[in-house]
């Protein structure tokens, strides 16, 4: 069994920022890749507004493909509405990502709604979803904002203080959307949350590697006692409504780290190093990460050894 779970979201994330869309068959295949090199949780789409991002605009179609054909892949879908979430559960997801930023700025930009009233349709959604299905909350902008800049973390306990009540056994995923975040910070607000809120709430990190302090972060949230990573396979990805900000930490860069440190992620590195080398020429693919190219730089060097 793994020590943490590292939660793929390079199908929703990464792809949501890549302008020319890309084919279903592809994005199918490329969830069934991951799937080979052990990532048993996944983002597979999202279930928003086409017109907004039309990259999602297949997201019933993949989520009914990779159900049929994966039964053991725990396919998560975000979704920022009740009338989302309706489309969702029609397509057969069993479990959803509801979205929703602390900065006011962000969260009009996203769904034009104040994140109080986000809040209340957050209550709708839980609603809809039933005890049968399984929930995350993603809180964007926990940190930083794009156009406001620092967060205060009253601002952060303020919007779940409204929230946690409503579904106190959810999982809450701290989102650092622009990667401004800084290490010190990430710990002491996950410790301050996790102080102020039931136990019964499992706690996630969702961080962005704009500044080169992804997986720092991601250690700094480990510190804190979390147990449950968003990453992207070679990087990808990009907020839309973000400007600036890169890809999530590679996912094969906190494999890489985990599993030095002795933390067993169940993930195979070749295998998803193999799948982001094929990510990376995707067109319009914004990709990153460290550990992906340092070995494949050294696998061409060994190559030129042996010849």
């Amino acid at each position: 069994m793994p020590d943490i779970e590292i939660v793929e979201v390079s199908p929703r994330d990464g792809f949501q920022s890549i302008s020319a869309f890309i084919p279903t068959a592809d994005k199918i295949a490329h969830i069934r890749a991951l799937h080979a090199a052990g990532l048993r949780r996944i983002e597979a789409t999202a279930f928003v507004s086409p017109s907004a991002v039309p990259q999602m605009a297949d997201a019933h179609e993949v989520l009914a493909t990779i159900r049929a054909d994966l039964p053991n892949l725990d396919a998560q879908v975000l979704v920022p509405t009740a009338r989302q979430t309706e489309r969702a559960l029609d397509a057969g997801a069993a479990h959803l990502v509801f979205v929703l930023s602390v900065s006011e700025r962000h969260n009009w930009g996203n769904v034009r709604r104040s994140p109080q009233e986000s809040a209340q349709e957050y209550a709708g959604v839980l609603a809809l979803a039933g005890a049968q299905t399984k929930m995350r909350l993603n809180v964007a902008t926990a940190f930083d904002c794009p156009y406001d800049g620092l967060i205060d973390r009253h601002q952060v306990f303020a919007l779940l203080d409204l929230m946690i009540p409503m579904a106190p056994a959810v999982e809450v995923a701290l989102c650092d959307t622009t990667g401004r975040a800084t290490p010190l910070h990430v710990r002491t607000l996950f410790t301050e949350a996790m102080a102020r809120y039931p136990a019964s709430v499992r706690w996630a990190f969702h961080g962005h590697d704009t500044y080169g302090l992804g997986a720092a972060n991601i250690l700094a949230a480990w510190d804190a006692g979390v147990r449950i990573f968003d990453a992207s396979v070679a990087g990808l990805g990009g907020c839309p409504f973000a400007p600036g900000a890169t890809g999530n930490v590679a996912t094969e860069d906190a494999v890489w780290m985990f599993e030095g440190m002795g933390i067993k992620t169940g993930i195979n590195l070749a295998a998803l190093i193999e799948t982001g080398q094929r990510t990376e020429a995707t067109p319009g693919a914004q990709t990153g990460g460290r550990v992906r190219r340092a070995l494949m730089a050294r696998k061409a060097s060994d190559r030129r050894i042996d010849a």
